[in-house]
């Protein structure tokens, strides 16, 4: 007993002594991604502001992120490899066509999904992944082929074999924006069957249609949870038809969250208990901008590119100023900074934060066009 309580004591005084010396080394911060060659450090509130708009810089951050968790996390992510497929696609004009290599992740990932249960595939974070991987998909045909593919025909095939009688996919809730509730995805799945080149127009399966009529049939007598979901709504409702009767409301929703200095906060469109379950309240509640959160990328962007997808002119003030306000708020990165919901350790909802910023430009005619490009278009 008394070597053991001796044992004990020694124990102890390793522990205050292992805890003091953490203490006083802090340790290092964790790469926001990191993969063989691909180191990219973790997004900061602290980090400079870029002298100029640097497109490269930010379109290399895309491309790393998305290479990087797929090749170490092996899945379809809605924050960063499922947003590249859903934005990058897009930027094709402007920065020319995105890499091959994670639309060839995609195909791949979408095979081995074909073997999996439908009742494995309608649990955790399943459905969203496949709904990610359809849509990403179906914004490549849209932008880089140009046709249809037999790879997105059966995504949105799986995507619909999967979908629950009333018109959603479920979701788990805890981690938001996108894995906070079922409106996300079922208005991400809308995007996907109407932005399929010719998909929809051409689709004869019964069953299907069924199946398209009843996520149809949700969205239009469904409330969104917050007005984050309203924003969706408007988005999806400018790609599939018959969703929404009249977009007034929805465009003054959104225009009333602008802030003074012309951008957006994804911290005003729900109150911390409205995600989810509310498990992110605390954390949203201690922030020290809380009555007043700042303007951010992800939201800011994302606000610009529904307006203009809704027919907003890019001349439009409300416009003009969250392109000034973008302009002006890229990091030194690349990145623009947006601060997670879930947790200030990797904050990758900076990735969807840089991505839609790009968008934004592009679609209002700011975003100059890429070196790569003018040499091929010669």
């Amino acid at each position: 007993m008394r070597c053991l309580a001796a044992l004990a004591l020694f124990a102890l005084a390793v522990s205050f002594s292992g805890r003091s010396l953490a203490a006083e080394t802090p340790a290092e911060p964790v790469p926001q991604y990191q993969f063989e060659s691909i180191t990219v450090a973790t997004a900061s509130a602290d980090e400079p502001r870029a002298a100029a708009l640097d497109v490269e810089k930010a379109l290399k951050y895309l491309d790393q992120g998305a290479l990087a968790w797929s090749g170490s996390r092996k899945c379809v992510s809605c924050h960063t490899n499922g947003m590249y497929m859903t934005v990058r696609p897009a930027l094709s004009p402007t920065a020319g066509a995105p890499n091959p290599a994670i639309r060839e992740f995609f195909v791949k990932t979408l095979k081995q999904k074909q073997e999996v249960a439908a009742e494995t595939l309608a649990k955790g974070t399943a459905p969203e992944q496949v709904i990610y991987l359809a849509t990403g998909l179906a914004e490549w045909d849209r932008h880089v082929s140009r046709e249809l593919s037999a790879e997105t025909a059966a995504a949105l095939k799986l995507m619909l074999s999967i979908q629950r009688e009333d018109g959603t996919w479920g979701a788990i809730d805890c981690w938001p924006p996108y894995e906070s509730d079922s409106y996300h995805p079922a208005t991400v799945a809308a995007m996907a069957i109407a932005t399929a080149p010719g998909w929809l127009a051409n689709l004869k399966d019964e069953d299907q249609l069924a199946r398209v009529e009843r996520l149809r049939q949700y969205l239009r007598t469904t409330k969104p949870p917050h007005d984050y979901g309203r924003v969706l709504l408007l988005w999806a409702s400018t790609r599939l038809p018959g969703i929404v009767e009249d977009r007034a409301e929805l465009l003054s929703t959104l225009s009333k969250h602008q802030r003074e200095d012309g951008g957006w906060s994804i911290r005003t469109f729900a109150e911390p208990e409205q995600w989810g379950r509310g498990n992110r309240a605390e954390k949203l509640r201690g922030e020290p901008d809380f009555a007043n959160p700042a303007s951010d990328g992800h939201m800011t962007g994302l606000a610009i590119v529904v307006l203009r997808e809704a027919g907003v002119p890019a001349n439009d003030p409300r416009i003009e100023r969250g392109i000034a306000w973008l302009k002006s708020q890229q990091r030194a990165s690349g990145r623009w900074w947006t601060r997670s919901l879930n947790t200030d350790k990797s904050h990758y909802i900076t990735y969807s934060g840089t991505a839609y910023p790009l968008w934004a430009l592009q679609m209002c005619g700011q975003l100059p066009v890429q070196p790569t490009v003018k040499a091929a278009s010669r």
